[in-house]
């Protein structure tokens, strides 16, 4: 499946950061909250995210709902890839930028799929 990563879409010195992985037939936002000053070393604290078609439209859950809160187990993993993707090595090519944006893509697109129902 092909997709295109965007990342750290957001305003100067924001505590909210905007993140969006573009499928073929639809795409997942990602919005990350920050404590802390982001000049310095900022604390993740939430994780949400919510998928809609590539016009827009939101895309139910399968409870009913629009969004999914990272928690638990999955936040502390989503944090370790995360890191991955801000990370010195990732920024200046040390690293196989392919692999770490594949395992952070793979590991949402599991969250979807357990969440969601797409047809």
């Amino acid at each position: 499946m092909n997709y295109k990563l965007e990342l750290n879409t957001q305003e100067p010195n924001s505590k909210i950061v905007f993140n969006t992985i573009k499928f073929d037939s639809f795409k997942i936002n990602i919005v990350e909250r920050y404590i802390g000053s982001m000049k310095a070393r900022p604390t993740l604290c939430e994780v949400l995210f919510k998928v809609r078609t590539l016009d827009d439209v939101l895309i139910n859950r399968r409870d009913g709902n629009i969004r999914v809160k990272i928690k638990g187990d999955d936040f502390e993993t989503y944090q370790k890839l995360s890191r991955g993707l801000n990370s010195y090595e990732y920024k200046n090519k040390l690293i196989n930028r392919k692999e770490v944006e594949e395992n952070y893509v793979h590991f949402i697109l599991s969250l979807v799929i357990t969440n969601y129902q797409l047809n």
